[in-house]
């Protein structure tokens, strides 16, 4: 998710997680490293920027494996998809993060991934293996993109915020919406098969021309998007942001709270509940891979129990093993979605780049 799975508080949790990452590596080198001339002790996992795992965990991974991981952080989850297809068969890493239910054919596809089916497979919800005959990535989190709001600009304007598509087309909300670039942003490309779920391969582009017409901005990426023009984040009251309405994820509100500074009793953000499409996270081992028995056993870490609590307050998303339970404060100031807007994977594979540069060219020319 990529982000997600965030804000100035967010970069926070990026900057402890990559703290987190390099205390767990040996810091000299990459996924070929060898102890002794023996096999590579570090495995390279390749993610994009909102990866990140708490320190004892990642210990926990050392202390049972004997690895140590390094990571390599290359963008936005859509940028590091394209990167992973452009050095296919020759890897930065071992194991890729990141590639979600829409980009996920452009990685099948192009063959970036072997075929390798983690231990504890069976404990993960059968409707997230979008991979089932081939099984060459493994279900690691899902979240919902969707539109959050600033509480404060509504309550302080007796204004009521926005709860569906429709309603971000009407003039009450003219100049409000920051949305990301869905050629360069995974929440933005989101958001987009949001509304051509919600509207139809007919009427989708319809409806953003009454966004365009809405003043609806266009940024290029979540940062940007969240922490600089969204005016209810911690990063965003700091650059005297004006939009009260960003693209970004239900399970966004209890980052504001984590790293509220004072840790606020609510979160000051919302979430429109009709605006929401469902991101499902994978990761698979990476063909050509240096260390395959090191990415092997960071795939099988990754969808056990401790790794799968540890995501929600690190990358703020849900874990999709069927026993693993987020933490409170993650539940509480989350918001749960009951029926978000989903597509199936043949239908994204078979429009999303029609769909993509017809975008481009109705919004940004």
């Amino acid at each position: 998710m990529s982000t997600t799975k965030k804000i100035t508080a967010g970069a926070v949790a990026a900057a402890l997680g990559a703290a987190a990452l390099t205390a767990c590596g040996d810091g000299s080198g990459g996924a070929g490293d060898e102890a002794g001339g023996g096999a590579p002790k570090t495995v390279t996992l390749v993610g994009h920027d909102s990866f990140a795992a708490s320190d004892a965990v990642l210990k926990e991974f050392t202390r049972r494996t004997g690895y140590t991981v390094k990571v390599l952080r290359s963008g936005d989850a859509v940028e590091a998809v394209n990167k992973a297809v452009l050095t296919k068969g020759a890897p930065q890493g071992d194991v890729f993060f990141g590639v979600d239910n829409t980009t996920l054919s452009r990685a099948l596809d192009n063959g970036v991934f072997e075929p390798y089916e983690a231990k504890g497979l069976d404990r993960v919800d059968p409707a997230f293996r979008l991979d089932r005959d081939g099984r060459r990535v493994t279900p690691i989190d899902y979240g919902d993109v969707c539109v959050n709001y600033d509480k404060k600009f509504f309550a302080d304007r007796r204004l009521a915020p926005p709860e569906t598509f429709d309603d971000l087309a009407k003039p009450a909300y003219r100049n409000l919406l920051v949305v990301e670039n869905p050629e360069r942003s995974s929440p933005g490309l989101g958001f987009l098969l949001g509304t051509a779920a919600a509207y139809g391969d007919g009427g989708w582009q319809g409806y953003w021309r009454k966004l365009k017409d809405n003043g609806v901005k266009v940024v290029d990426s979540w940062e940007i998007a969240y922490n600089q023009e969204f005016s209810g984040s911690a990063g965003g009251r700091k650059a005297k942001a004006d939009r009260p309405l960003v693209v970004s994820y239900a399970s966004s509100p209890p980052v504001e709270v984590l790293y509220g500074d004072p840790r606020p009793a609510e979160a000051p953000t919302g979430v429109a509940p009709g605006t929401c499409y469902r991101q499902i996270e994978f990761a698979g081992l990476l063909k050509g891979a240096a260390n395959e028995e090191g990415g092997k056993a960071l795939l099988d870490f990754m969808i056990g129990k401790r790794f799968q609590e540890d995501m929600p307050l690190n990358m703020f998303v849900h874990p999709v093993v069927e026993d693993a339970k987020p933490p409170e404060l993650f539940t509480r100031h989350g918001v749960a979605v009951d029926e978000p807007l989903t597509m199936a994977p043949e239908k994204i594979a078979e429009n999303r780049d029609r769909w993509v540069r017809a975008w481009s060219s109705l919004v940004l020319k």
